[in-house]
């Protein structure tokens, strides 16, 4: 038999055959797996008209043939079946996830995916994920098992077949662009989230190039040491030792804080706080749109321009803070600190520390806590640390659940929600818009009430220590804007609700720091540009720590001291 009729032979509708079945899979998840792309694609203002269902035709002809032509190279007979089932069922959960939340699935939130906890996972889950991964996956998968095994083909006719069909294939997605291109040029530059919605060839890529940044990124040995020369600037005699409480929000956007102009009131207890103690930053962007990417960057001395290129792992915030002399407690209510907290004192909520009591009914449900839990058993836990550092300051982080979807409803306790009625389902695109944003204001008001209970606990430290607060989200979140909801959003693409956060400083007055600082001149801070570029170098002189990589340029508070 001649190589064409051979091919040819490869090409007939025989099931059992592996390129049959590569084309045939091909076509389905191009079809069906990927129809929030294909939503997204009609829903365009400039794909309009008669000529948008040609386009949107093209587009399926193109992904299809793309898809196959690379599956092709895998088409062979022990590989090929579970190949396309692992996929099958892949795309089709990608098809839920794309659908209801208008995620991306782009390395970035490889990454997330790898570090979500239990709890996370637990809340992204449902009956429509399952009816997504029965209908498109499972159901196309069983099929493809009941085929019978394919007849044995030479290797090399079985690879000039494999690479005849990837040339086709890349051929017929040459021939279907040529038609549409100046289209798709443009709509693929205008709306650069499309190329992360194409369902399985860009998961694929992004699992490839998560792993390869995770490879490249495995240390060789400790991370490299920052601010071996970290000091503590002399205190006045008789000075109190700093306390700074540092609470990192999570998922939470300024625009939702009642404090930045909000028109409802989420946080009403930090309102009726005096107002010369508190002053709330309105216009500061995150370093990552994700947990995973925000919060080492926001601990690194770097910013972010830096730290997206950094090659190696190097130490943090914590670190330079506890090689100054300082005491260093990380206590976290959520899914780790991502290697932050490693060389310092760390605990989770539920880890009651020695003579502490009980936590109160309600705060957690064996599964998770709110964050009140936080503040319980904070005094045995700071009599745990080493007097020697607390009597020259503490720096006491705390890490939130906060607002953290898509089940918001959990973040607020049952006496806390203001905010009526509420959406009660991890299926947001499933509530009214309006009940979505009900559940977050009221997860927003739990976090206004533990700020303010935070700050009743500080005051009750002015005895041993000079108090104050500073809280920061790690990433916003979106809430249907534009189709959109959660967050993990490329970042050069991410929209604003992701990428604005709320800042927050308390000092009280007649504190040594409130007394070193011009009168006026941080509340002159509200509406100035910051970023989480500063939080590093802003900690640092807050506590009165210093090391080469300390930046005053970069501290918040440096144009405001006193000479």
């Amino acid at each position: 038999m001649s190589p064409f009729k051979r091919l040819r032979a490869w090409f007939r509708p025989d099931a059992s055959r592996p390129l049959t079945q590569v084309w045939l899979a091909s076509l389905w998840m191009a079809v069906l797996a990927n129809w929030p792309l294909w939503r997204q694609l009609q829903s365009l203002p400039d794909n309009t008209g008669a000529h948008a269902v040609a386009f949107t035709a093209a587009f399926i002809g193109m992904v299809a043939a793309a898809t196959g032509a690379v599956l092709s190279l895998l088409a062979w007979p022990r590989l090929v079946t579970a190949v396309l089932v692992v996929l099958l069922l892949g795309a089709a959960a990608l098809a839920h996830f794309i659908g209801s939340y208008g995620i991306v699935f782009d390395p970035g939130m490889v990454t997330n995916l790898v570090q979500t906890d239990v709890r996370e996972t637990r809340d992204l889950l449902g009956w429509r994920l399952l009816l997504s991964v029965l209908l498109l996956g499972a159901l196309p998968a069983a099929w493809l098992l009941r085929r019978p095994k394919a007849p044995p083909q030479p290797v090399l006719g079985r690879l000039a077949g494999n690479l005849g069909a990837c040339v086709l294939g890349l051929g017929a997605v040459v021939l279907l662009a040529l038609p549409v291109f100046a289209q798709l040029s443009s709509t693929m530059r205008t709306h650069k989230s499309l190329r992360y919605m194409v369902t399985p060839l860009n998961a694929v890529y992004s699992l490839g190039a998560a792993a390869a940044r995770s490879q490249a990124a495995v240390p060789a040995g400790p991370p490299a040491v920052i601010g071996a020369d970290a000091r503590l600037l002399p205190r006045a005699a008789g000075a109190r030792p700093p306390l700074l409480l540092l609470v990192v929000g999570e998922t939470a956007r300024a625009m939702n804080f009642s404090l930045n102009g909000y028109a409802r009131p989420t946080n009403p207890e930090l309102t009726a706080l005096p107002p010369a103690e508190l002053t709330s930053l309105r216009d500061v962007r995150s370093c990552g749109t994700a947990t995973a990417a925000s919060l080492p960057c926001m601990f690194s001395p770097l910013g972010r321009a830096a730290f997206v290129d950094l090659k190696a792992p190097q130490q943090n915030l914590l670190d330079v803070l506890q090689r100054a002399g300082l005491a260093v407690l990380w206590l976290d209510n959520q899914s780790g600190c991502k290697g932050l907290c490693e060389r310092v004192p760390h605990a989770f909520t539920a880890q009651l520390p020695a003579g502490a009591a009980p936590l109160p009914p309600g705060l957690c449900d064996g599964e998770e806590c709110l964050d009140e839990a936080l503040l319980h058993g904070l005094d045995q836990r700071l009599a745990a640390l080493d007097p020697q550092r607390l009597a020259r300051g503490l720096v006491l982080v705390m890490h939130q659940m906060g607002s953290h979807g898509p089940a918001y409803f959990k973040r607020s306790p049952p006496d806390l929600k203001p905010f009526q009625p509420e959406c009660r389902s991890n299926a947001l695109q499933q509530c009214p818009r309006e009940q979505v944003v009900n559940a977050y204001d009221n997860s927003i008001a739990a976090t206004d009430r533990l700020l303010a209970r935070s700050v009743a606990w500080l005051r009750g430290q002015q005895a041993r220590f000079d108090p104050g607060l500073l809280y920061v989200s790690d990433h916003g979140e979106s809430l249907g804007e534009n189709g959109l909801y959660l967050h993990g959003m490329p970042y050069a693409i991410a929209p604003r609700e992701q990428t604005h956060v709320p800042m927050i400083l308390w000092m009280p007055e007649g504190g040594a720091l409130a007394a070193s600082l011009k009168p006026g001149c941080v509340a002159g801070l509200r509406d100035r540009p910051a970023s989480h570029d500063q939080l590093f170098h802003t900690v640092m002189g807050w506590v009165g720590a210093r090391a080469d990589v300390y930046r005053p340029a970069w501290d918040l508070l440096a144009a405001c001291r006193n000479p």
